[in-house]
Parts: C-alpha cells; sequence; structure tokens
C-alpha cells in the first residue's frame, strides 16, 4: 500500500472514530428511552387526535435538546468521569473528543433543538424543553458535587420529556400526561439508589455526593427506594381511570404487578443493602418502564 493510500485509510478511520465518540456523547441508550417516552406521552396526551408529524418533530426537537444536555453534562464532569471506572472511557477523559468539540456541538444541539421546538412543534414545548435544559445542566449537574438532593431535581429533569411529548400532540398537559410525569419522577429513586450503592465508591473517590456516601450504610436509601415504590401505586394506577371495561381492568392487573415486583425488589434492597439486592433492583426498574408503557399504550 502506498504512502498516500495509508494516509487516506487513516484520515477515514479517524473520521469514522470522531463520529463514533460524537454519537457515544449523547448517551445513545438513554436517548433513545426518552424518545420512547415521548412517542408515548405524546399518544396518552391525545390518542384519538395525535398528529403524527407534530410528535415526530417533537421527538426531533427532544433529541437534540437531550443531546446538548448529555454533552454539556459530560464537559462539566469531564474531570470526575475520569476518576470513575464506569464513565473513564466517555469521549472526554478518554480524549476522542477535545472539550472545545463537545462545548460546539453542545451549544449546536441546543440551539437547534430549541429553534426546532419552537418553530415545528410550539412555544410551550419550546420552554419546556429549555425548562429541563436548565434544570439538567444549570442545577442539577453542579449540585451533584454539592449535595445528594441533586437527585430530585435529576428525577424532575429526567421526567420533563413526558411534558414535552404531551406538548408535541396537545396544546394543553391533561391530567393523564401529569400522572405519567409523575410515573416516570417517582420510577427514578428506586433505580438511582440501586445505581448510588452500586457505585458508591467511585462517586466518594470522585466528589459526587449521593445519599450512599452521605449516609454509607445504605438503609436511607434503602427507605427512600421503598417509599417512592409504593408512592408508584397512587400514580400508576389513576391512570387507568380514563380506560373503559375490559381494558381498564387489564391496565389496573398489569400496573398492579409490576409496582408490586418493583416494591419487592426495594424492599429486598433494604433488608439486604448488597451489590446483589441493588443489582436486582436496577434490573427490576429497567424491566418496569418498558412494559408499562406497553401496557399504557395497549389499554389507553
Amino acid at each position: 500500500m502506498s504512502e498516500a493510500s495509508t494516509v487516506a485509510v487513516m484520515s477515514h478511520e479517524n473520521t469514522i472514530s470522531k463520529w463514533r465518540a460524537y454519537v457515544e456523547l449523547t448517551k445513545p441508550r438513554i436517548t433513545t428511552m426518552v424518545l420512547i417516552t415521548v412517542g408515548v406521552a405524546a399518544y396518552v396526551a391525545a390518542p384519538e387526535g395525535s398528529n403524527l408529524i407534530r410528535i415526530l418533530n417533537a421527538m426531533i426537537g427532544t433529541f437534540l435538546i437531550a443531546a446538548s444536555g448529555s454533552a454539556f453534562n459530560q464537559y462539566i464532569e469531564r474531570y470526575t468521569d475520569s476518576m470513575m471506572k464506569r464513565t473513564a472511557k466517555r469521549p472526554l477523559p478518554a480524549e476522542k473528543l477535545s472539550a472545545n468539540e463537545v462545548a460546539v456541538f453542545g451549544a449546536i444541539s441546543f440551539g437547534g433543538g430549541l429553534s426546532y421546538l419552537f418553530l415545528q412543534v410550539s412555544v410551550l414545548a419550546a420552554i419546556l424543553g429549555l425548562a429541563t435544559w436548565v434544570l439538567y445542566v444549570l442545577v442539577y449537574t453542579p449540585m451533584k458535587v454539592r449535595t445528594w438532593t441533586n437527585t430530585i431535581v435529576g428525577a424532575v429533569a429526567g421526567a420533563m420529556p413526558i411534558l414535552m411529548g404531551a406538548a408535541g400532540s396537545s396544546e394543553t398537559i391533561n391530567t393523564q400526561s401529569w400522572l405519567f410525569f409523575a410515573v416516570l419522577f417517582f420510577w427514578q429513586f428506586p433505580h438511582f439508589m440501586a445505581i448510588a450503592w452500586l457505585y458508591r465508591y467511585e462517586y466518594e473517590k470522585s466528589g459526587l455526593v449521593m445519599l450512599t456516601s452521605t449516609e454509607p450504610t445504605g438503609v436511607a436509601a434503602g427507605r427512600l427506594a421503598v417509599g417512592t415504590a409504593i408512592v408508584m401505586y397512587a400514580v400508576c394506577l389513576p391512570l387507568g381511570f380514563a380506560m373503559q371495561g375490559s381494558s381498564q381492568i387489564m391496565f389496573f392487573i398489569a400496573s398492579t404487578i409490576l409496582c408490586t415486583l418493583y416494591l419487592i425488589s426495594s424492599v429486598r434492597f433494604l433488608l439486604e443493602r448488597s451489590d446483589l439486592t441493588a443489582r436486582k433492583l436496577l434490573r427490576t426498574s429497567i424491566i418496569f418502564l418498558p412494559l408499562f408503557m406497553i401496557a399504557l399504550c395497549c389499554f389507553t
């Protein structure tokens, strides 16, 4: 192979590697789940009058906002990310991208997402997108080195795409959408308590403050997981009141089963704080959300 050909191949490989790093920067698995929740929320808000094009536009705008939030989150946390095994391979600590490249990507995504929501969806969707970004980047991320209550703010930001999805198919946010928002908000606490326990030493080493570092026995984290798992019944089941006949009964059954499994896993974690029970709780949380959304869509 000639020198020119070698240089061309290397340049091509570097370009591909760079694009992969940008994709990784968006946290594609999390972003994919966000887009699914946006679509489900849009359907729940207006199951009979949903505008497919407007919902698609809401998903595109939300993706850009989420990508920007992820980029700036990693920009701010690039030093702490380098200290933790679970995040050390992210684009910035692994030096796949420079800090300037990440900042530019985040800024373009933010401007593009906000403009897209404003022009193609609605003013309400754009306002919600801005609020989500501000909460996640300017409030939640800096709070992570100060207080464990960052989890509460993070849960609000994590549930906001539900409202953005609702704004994608309706001019107002109805009761069903607010209940769905509450489901996603409370769902995050057992999920995050499991993660906080599993990575408690890494969080402590990097200076990120989680409940498992301020109260290292895990009792407080377990109690919070159990408490919010109980609340899940109160926000999941009322979504069925808008359904009719056998669909309502099936939804109540499915929701009760899922909430009970979530509660059982949370109680086990509280009673025996171990990596094993935390992993089981984490798996249960990951299974709960898509199954609940399937039930919500099927029976609405």
